[in-house]
């Protein structure tokens, strides 16, 4: 799909943000373009879809300029809310959560992230946009392939990047761009429980022919300690990513580094919910009990270094056990309010999967009815 020849006027109606790749215009790319250079003039703008676009609608954007200057480039990735209304309508909080995170939080942390042209947000959500650095020639993790030690150790490494510069900061309590419960708001943690029951039975029952007896028993045995788990441990808290995983990974070439997208499920709580999530769903169950004692250290390692203190090794491994929820509750919220696709499905039933079998080799069930 291609826009040429920029008109005299935007052509969004209204003056409202694009709502589809119909109205992604020359004169609209140029207008936010300009924030950063004034003699900026877009001529085309070339769209093509990438990803699936389960809970949002993303693109690639191929740009040729009548002017500009050498800070701007050729391509960007942009994403649009869901081209599904209904699905827009779900998961309309997961755009606000995004948008806080870019003219929020970004600048705080030291998680490597894209460079932001634009994020804005309009009617509830319901109308978004963010304009993203293009990372190519990075590659994106595959969840259901899954990933070898040196990958995830970049993984590990940059999310202590998001939880350490935040350790425990009083600004999280009132943060408002969140979409999961903080641990003190107990009505929201027990609804979210509610939902996340819910959520599992649509994931069972749609699922059935493809679980294990055995993952359906600890995925049951979880959604019922979901609203509790979500206030344990209130005083250690930080800013989570919420759906830290492989496919949200961008992996650049010569293996030394690593960009994190997609922010729509941001929380606050227990840190090492990320880690857990990360290190569960990234390996089939062998590998990752080979792996996962070195994951968490050079994790608590790469905390001490951005400068958090009176947190131990040995409490870093029971919040990573304690946190193995994360996992469940995330996949099946996912798979009950996003679109389906067939690779969706897969990824789903694989993450459940390995998901089940770490919540279970860890003893993450009787560690937290331990402290409840």
């Amino acid at each position: 799909m291609s826009r040429s020849e920029p008109a005299d006027t935007v052509t969004v109606p209204g003056g409202r943000l694009p709502g589809s790749p119909e109205q992604v215009t020359p004169e609209w790319l140029g207008a936010v373009l300009a924030a950063t250079d004034d003699r900026v003039i877009v001529d085309a703008v070339d769209i093509t879809p990438v990803g699936t676009g389960q809970t949002a609608a993303t693109y690639h954007l191929a740009v040729r300029y009548r002017r500009r200057g050498p800070d701007i480039p050729d391509t960007f990735v942009l994403k649009l809310p869901s081209q599904d209304l209904t699905v827009r309508d779900r998961v309309a909080l997961g755009y606000r959560s995004e948008h806080a995170f870019y003219t929020q939080v970004a600048e705080s942390t030291r998680i490597p992230v894209p460079r932001c042209f634009q994020c804005e947000i309009d009617d509830g959500g319901r109308e978004f946009t963010l304009l993203l650095e293009d990372l190519a020639p990075a590659i994106q993790g595959d969840q259901i392939r899954g990933c070898g030690l040196p990958d995830a150790l970049l993984a590990v490494e940059a999310l202590a990047g998001l939880h350490g510069p935040g350790w425990c900061d009083p600004r999280w309590a009132d943060f408002t761009g969140t979409v999961m419960p903080k641990p003190a708001d107990v009505a929201a943690a027990t609804g979210l429980g509610d939902v996340t029951a819910l959520a599992t039975t649509t994931t069972i029952d749609t699922l059935a022919a493809r679980l294990s007896d055995e993952d359906v028993a600890t995925l049951r045995e979880s959604a019922d300690l979901v609203g509790a788990w979500l206030m344990l441990v209130p005083d250690r808290f930080g800013i989570l990513h919420g759906d830290y995983r492989l496919d949200n990974l961008m992996f650049h070439p010569g293996g030394e580094r690593v960009t994190v997208v997609d922010w729509q499920t941001m929380a606050v709580g227990l840190p090492a919910r990320d880690l857990a999530y990360f290190i569960g769903t990234s390996f089939e169950p062998a590998v990752r009990a080979e792996y996962e004692r070195e994951l968490v250290d050079a994790y608590h390692r790469a905390l001490t270094e951005c400068g958090v203190v009176d947190y131990t090794r040995a409490e870093c491994w029971d919040d990573y056990r304690l946190s193995a929820l994360q996992m469940p509750m995330i996949t099946t919220l996912g798979f009950a309010f996003a679109a389906a696709t067939e690779r969706g499905d897969d990824m789903i039933v694989t993450m459940l999967e390995r998901g089940c079998a770490a919540i279970r080799d860890l003893g993450s069930l009787d560690l937290i009815r331990e402290q409840l």
